[in-house]
């Protein structure tokens, strides 16, 4: 299975390893070095990369890539799964997952790893049994350690690691009661310069942050279902329930966890909240361009469009840009031709605009094609899927838990061709 884990930071530093069966060399990451040059961005690494004698499978988050080394053939989704779920019980444990924090932290790192995995194997990947084997740091706990020389690891063996629900602890206590949902959709888009829409697909999820005593038994019933049909869920969820009746059946971890992720292409269905209007023209004689864009909103359901960024990367032959934005604020690097213009808030009564002109190098021929406009937006209290939460209902406790529903559509790969 697994023989070692190599965290590396993004300037290609090994800041941190782990060896479970026998010590691999750091040369074989000489490996991934390599197809790390070879590809242009940090996210186009090859997840897999034969070697020799072994085989690299890595994950690139918070801009570490963690990288594990495997000796004989294994399912590639099964390692990769398994380097997210290390991903995120740091991120659980100490509230970020970056270089320092797990620097700072090496001694719990050490002592997770060896629990989550036992000669190689996964062993206890959920994140309240490792949180009884190894307790989270605190400020005091840390001082408590350094004065008396104790560890982290807990006296007793966790109570959920043999029973038929090992995400969620026995015994769990709480004086408010309360079940939070958040629908989170991304919509990933590509529009051509006519409006038109070329791609368009949604990926999302529904987070959970539940905090209830005892152990309950949820139901979550969707109004439209039928929206939901390539769907991934927490290991919680009954499935038979879900097949037959369409309906979330499931005993909640305790506190948070991602309960489902689902994907949404069909494109009568993907509703795509922002348009674009753009005027960018070059002239073959002249040293100077237009450039103007408008964005507005469009199919937001009435909800505001906020947190909107606009950046595009201009063609080389642009050496300087002046414009004047109807608000916000822009930014230009004559150096790497990226223009990035902070918008905020989308007023439907005033539309907010960018609008001047582009010096270009004198001589130069007209660029080939124009820039591709990409776009950043949130929209709160609104799944643009058309998802809704009909209602939560809990069984197997007598009290009545507070319960609340969030709703957020952002933009992930947002891009309008001119």
């Amino acid at each position: 299975m697994i023989h070692s884990l190599f965290l590396i930071n993004s300037s290609g530093d090994i800041f941190l390893e782990k060896h479970w069966k026998s010590v691999v060399s750091r040369s074989v990451c000489d490996y991934f070095f390599e197809a790390q040059e070879r590809a242009t961005e940090a996210e186009n690494v090859p997840p897999v990369i034969p070697t020799p004698h072994h085989y690299l499978l890595s994950v690139y988050r918070h801009k570490i890539f963690f990288v594990a080394v495997i000796q004989t053939e294994v399912p590639p989704l099964f390692v990769i799964e398994f380097l997210h779920r290390v991903v995120d019980t740091f991120q659980d444990y100490f509230g970020v997952c970056s270089e320092p924090v797990i620097k700072d932290n090496v001694v719990v790192v050490y002592e997770v790893l060896e629990e989550m995995l036992d000669n190689g194997f996964p062993l206890a990947t959920e994140s309240n049994i490792l949180k009884e084997l190894i307790k989270p740091p605190t400020i005091l706990r840390t001082v408590v350690n350094t004065i008396t020389g104790s560890t982290n690891v807990g006296d007793q063996l966790p109570t959920g690691q043999l029973s038929v629900v090992p995400w969620r602890r026995t015994g769990v206590k709480y004086t408010n009661n309360e079940a939070y949902f958040d629908v989170v959709e991304e919509i990933d888009a590509i529009i051509d310069k006519s409006g038109s829409t070329v791609t368009a697909e949604i990926q999302g999820v529904i987070d959970a942050c539940v905090k209830l005593t005892g152990m309950p038994d949820l139901t979550l019933s969707f109004m439209n279902p039928r929206l939901l049909d390539d769907v991934s869920f927490h290991p919680c969820v009954r499935f038979k329930r879900w097949e037959s009746e369409r309906i979330l059946s499931f005993i909640p971890p305790d506190g948070n966890f991602r309960l489902l992720s689902y994907h949404v292409s069909a494109q009568n269905l993907v509703a795509i909240p922002v348009y674009v209007k753009h005027s960018i023209s070059f002239r073959d004689s002249s040293s100077l361009g237009r450039f103007e864009i408008t964005v507005g909103p469009k199919q937001s359901m009435g909800k505001t469009v906020e947190g909107v960024t606009v950046t595009s990367q201009m063609p080389k032959g642009v050496l300087n840009m002046s414009l004047t934005p109807s608000q916000g604020t822009h930014t230009f690097d004559p150096v790497t031709k990226m223009l990035s213009w902070d918008v905020g808030k989308i007023n439907p009564q005033k539309l907010p605009s960018l609008k001047g002109t582009m010096s270009l190098q004198v001589g130069a021929s007209k660029p080939d094609e124009n820039p591709t406009i990409n776009l950043q937006f949130k929209i709160q209290q609104l799944a643009i899927s058309g998802l809704k939460v009909n209602r939560l209902d809990m069984y197997g406790e007598k009290y009545k838990p507070f319960k609340g529903i969030k709703y957020m559509t952002k933009a992930g790969k947002f891009q309008v061709r001119t």
